[in-house]
């Protein structure tokens, strides 16, 4: 839905002046209420129709409380949550039941808020169950099998149980379950918090298509700046029970004015090494004051560097402020600051940064097949490319490197390419011994790796140089053919003794 139109549609939820105390009592048989918990001390925001609002800040701020009290698993202490306009902290009974259908929430550890005991078709379908108006009994298996496949799981998973899926998998179980009412508005708190990257895109692209499809309204809780920019519309910033920032998510990500939304938004992680250096990082004194004992006047005013008297004395109103009043721009948003001043924490994205290089105006580097020089780069005449494929097989090195070489493990003078090709001084031309069964001249002897033949190697076997005595040749042989065998003197006889014909293998003088 655009933003436009969310704007202009009438609140679907409002709240004011929501607390929420937990009692501290000490004694055993006379028990006396020594102090509270202030959880949450005084939150205002509303809710839109087909909007998402976002709720940010650190642990301990208040916000799963807030939370738990708008779908009533928890009684507020003193405030007001309207929806339509009716108060429903006081209702009971069938009336808060009919309320509750159409608020619903999905939970933060995918795997403590699914019944172990219970199939994924009974967890989804108990709903049906508690209000049977919903969905007729007969009816009831389709439509857990339509929600499952809605959020992206096989309906045939419908008789399995909760361990039998991964972490996104029960996530995703728990929105089908929430979405099981068709309800207006569902409370997601730390959705993804518990999930890796991959699996978070994942769940917050389904949220976002479901929220079209459904035309429902999210209040989404979340830890990640990030992704709670990615899927809200507006943002409130709390901290220590309290919203202390609200407005767009361009006006608080681009335009903060509060201290503590700069501090937030500056301990960001940037992945552009770039924008990094133009980030001003800001870092917080001391610790977060306990909400049993919450500072007077500003609560952040202990750790803020704009602190003054003021501060400690009066406490700083969620509206726009005073120096922003009379402007039209984007720091003109609530922020519950004496002090408020626009402060741009983040960089724009092209902050710093030039055009990239083209990758064809980045120089050719100037690389060859190692051991080798750039003019004897190519195939050499005559088939050089199956002898030095049959050299590196048989493990020849280059004398000049120790490491594998090219195939013929030449001198330097003989000139071997990659591959076995001859280089200049050496090509092994037709009247130099390139046919099968005939080895190379003595002027142009193959080096330890072979000759260069068309089947691979010099000749069938590959004659090494003279005087070997009888020791298998570091030449490459033929494929299932006698491989470096030579004779006594002459290179005439193979491993197993055979007598070869002159010329078959080494030449008539065993060359």
């Amino acid at each position: 839905m655009a933003e436009a139109n969310r704007s202009t549609t009438e609140p679907l939820l409002e709240v004011r002046g929501l607390v929420k105390h937990y009692p501290l009592t000490s004694g055993v048989l006379f028990k006396k209420e020594v102090g509270a918990v202030k959880a949450v001390d005084g939150v205002d925001f509303v809710l839109g129709r087909g909007e998402t609002l976002g709720i940010v800040g650190e642990s301990g701020c208040g916000k799963s409380t807030v939370a738990r009290m708008l779908v009533n698993l928890e009684r507020p202490t003193a405030g007001e949550i309207r929806y339509k306009g009716e108060d429903i902290t006081r209702l009971s009974g069938r009336a808060l039941k009919a309320v509750r259908r159409n608020i619903q929430m999905v939970f933060q550890d995918p795997y403590t808020s699914l019944n172990p005991r219970m199939t994924v078709g009974d967890i989804i379908g108990e709903a049906y169950d508690i209000h049977p108006e919903v969905a007729p009994k007969g009816d009831r298996r389709a439509r857990v099998r339509h929600l499952l496949d809605v959020v992206g799981l096989n309906p045939e998973y419908i008789n399995r149980y909760p361990h039998q899926f991964s972490g996104g998998q029960r996530q995703r179980i728990g929105i089908a379950r929430g979405l099981a009412l068709r309800p207006e508005i569902i409370v997601a708190d730390e959705p993804v918090s518990a999930l890796d990257v991959s699996v978070q895109a994942q769940v917050i692209n389904l949220m976002g298509r479901l929220q079209e499809e459904f035309e429902l309204s999210y209040i989404f809780i979340a830890h990640d700046l990030s992704i709670v920019r990615h899927i809200s519309d507006r943002i409130g910033v709390m901290y220590l029970g309290r919203i202390v920032e609200t407005g767009r998510d361009a006006e608080i990500y681009d335009h903060p004015t509060h201290p503590y939304t700069q501090a937030l938004l500056s301990a960001v992680p940037v992945p552009d090494p770039d924008a990094r250096e133009h980030r001003e990082r800001i870092i917080l004194a001391g610790d977060v004051p306990s909400p049993t004992n919450i500072p007077s006047g500003c609560r952040f005013r202990t750790r803020c560097w704009k602190a003054q008297e003021r501060c400690a004395l009066e406490v700083p109103l969620l509206a726009v402020p005073a120096v922003f009043r009379d402007t039209e721009g984007p720091a003109a948003h609530d922020s519950a600051c004496h002090f408020a001043e626009e402060k741009r924490v983040v960089p724009p994205e092209d902050a710093g940064l030039g055009p990239a290089p083209s990758p064809a105006s980045a120089p050719a580097p100037d690389t060859a097949p190692h051991g080798a020089h750039r003019e004897d780069v190519g195939p050499g005449p005559a088939g050089g490319r199956d002898a030095g494929a049959e050299g590196a097989a048989e493990g020849g090195t280059d004398d000049r490197t120790d490491r594998p070489g090219p195939g013929t493990g030449g001198e330097p003078d003989d000139g071997a390419g990659p591959g076995g090709g001859a280089g200049p001084g050496s090509a092994a031309g037709p009247e130099d011994g390139a046919g099968p069964g005939s080895a190379a001249p003595r002027g142009d002897a193959a080096g330890p790796g072979g000759g260069a033949g068309p089947a691979g190697g010099a000749g069938h076997g590959g004659a090494g140089p003279a005087g070997d005595r009888g020791e298998p040749g570091p030449g490459a042989g033929g494929a299932g053919e006698t491989r470096g065998g030579e004779g006594p003197e002459n290179g005439r006889e193979g491993p197993g003794g055979a007598p070869k014909a002159p010329g078959e293998d080494g030449g008539p003088d065993g060359r």
